[in-house]
């Protein structure tokens, strides 16, 4: 199990190429990026150990990672199969269709119907948020209320489990690590906690933290919240 959690050192400009398409499946990530939480989070709650994690430093990214691995220079990408294939949520149906572990899709009719709604809101959830989060506190408090608010009201829908469809799954996945970063970010720069008031969505939260795959992938909140930082000094 330490082997599936295990993180090499960040590749940085001056780092040397990873072997390509030499049978190696390998997931490039940056360890502070949710979008390349939600894949390898996946890849660990799946106990996917045969893909290697190969993180990249986004503020000093190789050369060679746009040149030759994957050119929308973005992660998280993954190579599999002599190819390099990019976008969190085509990587985590991707990861479903191809590989073994856990099943993170629902089955159920009702649930899958729920999981095409919520995930359909992703990034409707995650716009609305970061356009709110530059604007003066009370103003940015007021404009995330209805994207949190529809979290809320989701995880009341189903009572066989704390999370998005009762029982873990994608969906959690997809917002999780958004919700996380925001419940730093915003409290740290905002004065804004987001989980008051919001009773079911500080138990996901907290029931998420749970799922070792997951929490494996948590980032520092302090290096959270300095990202944030900048971002919002630019």
């Amino acid at each position: 199990m330490a082997a599936l959690y295990a993180v090499p050192p960040t590749l940085t400009f001056k780092s040397e190429q990873p072997p390509l398409f030499d049978g190696t499946t390998r997931l490039y990530i940056s360890v502070l990026c949710p979008y390349a939480q939600r894949v390898w989070s996946a890849r660990n709650i799946k106990g996917l150990s045969e893909i290697q994690i190969v993180p990249i430093d986004l503020q000093d990214r190789p050369a060679w990672y746009k040149e030759k691995v994957y050119p929308p220079n973005k992660v998280p990408s993954l190579e599999h199969n002599g190819k390099v294939i990019g976008e969190s949520m085509d990587l985590l149906e991707y990861l479903e269709n191809n590989f073994e572990g856990p099943k993170l899709f629902p089955t159920d009719p009702a649930k899958k119907e729920a999981a095409t709604e919520l995930l359909k809101y992703t990034d409707t959830f995650t716009k609305t948020v970061f356009v709110a989060m530059p604007k003066p506190e009370p103003e940015a408090a007021q404009e995330t209320g209805p994207a949190l608010d529809y979290l809320e009201n989701a995880l009341g829908k189903f009572a066989d489990g704390p999370f998005l469809l009762g029982e873990f799954s994608v969906v959690d996945i997809a917002y999780g690590p958004f919700v996380e970063r925001f419940q730093v970010v915003f409290p740290a720069l905002k004065n804004y906690d987001i989980t008051v008031g919001r009773p079911k969505l500080l138990k996901w939260i907290q029931e998420l933290h749970k799922i070792e795959g997951y929490a494996k992938t948590v980032a520092d909140p302090e290096k959270i919240v300095e990202v944030y930082r900048r971002r919002l000094a630019t």
